[in-house]
């Protein structure tokens, strides 16, 4: 769905393994924050017809990093400097990896 809306370096990251309170993390790249401000739009129009909804927003009034909790899906659309400061792949993948590590050496 963010593709049709042009969102940019679209990564998902499964992480049932580490966390309980949601299933997957998408994280998208937005040029601007006025790009980052459509794409919630578009996302939350899209949304509508799916049956799913969204539970809540943060970031939107700024635009750098718009934040869209969708229960079991949490979307991130950052603008690219913001992205590469936080670092969020690396960080849910890293954990996600340290986790099933550590549940193999208890078997």
């Amino acid at each position: 769905m963010l593709e049709q809306i042009k969102a940019l370096d679209i990564i998902t990251i499964n992480i049932t393994a580490s966390n309980t309170l949601f299933d997957e993390i998408i994280v998208a790249s937005a040029e601007s924050t006025r790009q980052a401000r459509a794409f919630v739009n578009n996302l939350k129009e899209r949304l509508r017809g799916t049956g799913h909804s969204v539970l809540s927003v943060e970031g939107e009034t700024s635009g750098d990093w718009v934040l869209i909790d969708l229960g079991d899906l949490i979307v991130h659309v950052m603008k690219p400097d913001i992205r590469t400061y936080y670092n969020l792949e690396d960080l849910w993948q890293e954990t996600s990896s340290t986790e099933k590590g550590e549940q193999q050496q208890v078997r």
